[in-house]
């Protein structure tokens, strides 16, 4: 299992996406823009355990932000949608307004199309994300992924409701550990971001699921086989949100 993933950006992507299919019970395909999305749903597309869904990452925006329109209306037509976000980080700072607009348009024009499930990135805007979902009742459902806000952060977006997709990178820091103890057990959903996120100088893969299921065990003081199924069965759930929506 896998809930949020780059495939298409591997270096040796159809082989990776073919190892994907036949090791994962389902990986959830992350694009970055409208026309990332149409390319890759041609070539990769047709695998029932693969979704692939369009967004617009925060990171790009400033050079993407012309496929707006194509991005509302591909909402339409598909049952979830990421990547799409906020990034409040020094470097993207200069189209933070941009951002703003683009993640308000989306999540609005989820709420008019009736709810849909979304993988979000929220690094250092966890409090502007949440004030965009609160706005807009019945945009669906929230995976934030790679989670690196604070306790208190934490604590509102699981009140909220959101889901969380966390994979080995996110334990390679100190914070990123601490984290992992409090985030809400039945909301919880494995996840690469591979190829970006590494581990030890290694990329991560699409089939990370077992390497985190036993760096949560260890984060929650449980034997490992007790969140594999715990896992599991909150990927069954989140994956018939998925099939609910749309």
């Amino acid at each position: 299992m896998d809930f949020h993933c780059h495939l298409d950006l591997y270096p040796n992507a159809r082989e990776v996406f073919a190892q994907a299919v036949e090791k994962n019970m389902f990986t959830w395909l992350v694009t970055t823009s409208p026309r990332a999305f149409s390319a890759t749903s041609k070539v990769l597309g047709g695998h029932e355990n693969v979704l692939i869904t369009p967004g617009l990452h925060p990171e790009i925006v400033h050079e993407r932000y012309i496929e707006l329109d194509t991005l509302i209306e591909q909402i339409k037509h598909v049952a979830a949608v990421g990547e799409v976000g906020l990034d409040g980080s020094k470097r993207f700072q200069h189209s933070y307004e941009a951002q703003h607009k683009v993640f308000t348009s989306v999540v609005a024009q989820c709420a008019n199309v009736g709810g849909r499930v979304l993988s979000i990135h929220s690094r250092q805007a966890v409090r502007d994300v949440l004030a965009v979902l609160n706005e807009h009742p019945g945009f669906g459902t929230a995976v934030l992924h790679w989670f690196t806000g604070t306790a208190a952060e934490l604590r509102s977006a699981s009140e909220m409701g959101c889901w969380f997709s966390i994979g080995p990178a996110a334990f390679n820091s100190a914070s990123g550990k601490a984290l992992a103890k409090k985030l809400p057990r039945d909301r919880v959903v494995p996840e690469s971001d591979g190829p970006f996120a590494q581990v030890n100088g290694a990329t991560v893969m699409p089939w990370s699921a077992g390497q985190t299921a036993e760096l949560l065990a260890q984060a929650w003081d449980v034997p490992v086989g007790e969140v594999i199924m715990g896992l599991e069965l909150n990927a069954r759930r989140l994956i018939g949100l998925i099939h609910g929506a749309g």
